[in-house]
């Protein structure tokens, strides 16, 4: 992923990348109706991307209409891809996910569903989050950052725990390498998405949690939690008190995190490249920009090919890692 620097020059990236698109001559008239599956809940970070940017498609080369979200949470987003995988190939459904479910996942279970690279083709992406590891009531005030939670965790074996918003996720496995490489003993939860894990943080019930940091960013600031650390390469503009994990030393969690769109595998690429265009400009209205960074999450877009680039870029870099953890499906 590209540095800070890029993302504060995203605009003139958008515009380029748009820019360099073919020609629509080959897909002549727009889609009456887009549907766009989430497979997380509804209320989380991602799938306010995913409304926002589905709001701004309507009147486009690629969509008469506004697209319709269908959240098809569960199975740590696996339920809405194997929707799409089934799919008219025509545009008309695609499917917004973390690059977890297409990067990770193959490492993971060994029955997937669903081929990330033969099922699905690359639309675009629409924004960058970073992970944040956040502590509740349950941890005392004197735990001001991750080396104050460690020793915490290594003093209180009972509640010494994290959940993340699915088991495989990347937030989880930002845990267990933390966790595994610090020699103290996380228990890992996993929730169905962000929201009842930081209810739980925030309620007691739960003494920390790694997961997209826009998910804790209104109760951090009402002081009902506390972020100890976010996973970018720079601190991130919306918590920018809190320092990185790198800047504490723990600079092999440095991650971030896309959310990309996706269509069924033999889409035209004509069809493609109209819906590219229009989630480009969609990430360019200030109402989207608003209301992404509400959630904390960096508008980033770009071309269907940058994104098939990193998509295998992240498959390449998890491998290992997922092996060092000695995670699977049967775990």
């Amino acid at each position: 992923m590209q540095t800070r620097r890029n993302f504060i020059q995203t605009s003139a990236a958008l515009a380029a990348a748009t820019a360099g698109l073919a020609p629509f001559s080959a897909f002549a008239q727009a889609l009456e109706q887009v549907k766009i599956l989430y497979g997380f809940p509804a209320g989380s970070s991602g799938d306010i991307c995913a409304r926002r940017v589905g709001d701004r498609l309507g009147g486009t080369a690629y969509a008469k209409n506004n697209a319709i979200v269908d959240t098809k949470a569960g199975a740590g987003g696996r339920i809405a891809l194997e929707g799409l995988k089934m799919a008219a190939a025509d545009g008309s459904v695609l499917a917004m996910t973390p690059f977890s479910c297409m990067s990770l996942y193959p490492h993971i279970y060994k029955k997937l569903a669903y081929d990330p690279f033969k099922d699905f083709v690359p639309v675009g992406t629409a924004s960058v989050m970073h992970h944040g590891l956040a502590v509740g009531p349950l941890v005392p005030g004197s735990v001001k950052n991750v080396q104050d939670f460690l020793a915490w965790a290594k003093a209180n074996p009972k509640d010494a725990s994290y959940g993340s918003p699915a088991a495989g996720s990347t937030p989880h496995f930002i845990g267990a390498l933390l966790g595994m490489n610090n020699n103290v003993e996380l228990k890992h939860v996993p929730y169905r998405g962000s929201v009842p894990g930081v209810t739980d943080v925030v309620g007691g019930q739960l003494a920390a949690m790694v997961t997209p940091h826009g998910d804790f960013i209104p109760n951090h600031k009402a002081g009902k939690l506390r972020i100890l650390a976010t996973s970018g390469k720079q601190r991130s503009p919306f918590v920018p008190e809190v320092a990185t994990f790198a800047e504490q030393g723990f600079a092999d969690l440095t991650v971030e995190e896309w959310f990309g769109f996706y269509a069924p595998a033999k889409t035209p690429a004509a069809v493609i490249a109209a819906a590219n265009a229009a989630i480009n400009a969609a990430i360019k209205d200030k109402s989207v920009i608003d209301s992404l960074t509400v959630v904390g999450l960096i508008p980033f877009g770009g071309s269907a090919e940058d994104m098939a680039r990193s998509q295998k870029i992240e498959f390449d870099r998890w491998g290992p890692l997922i092996k060092k953890i000695g995670f699977t499906a049967e775990s």
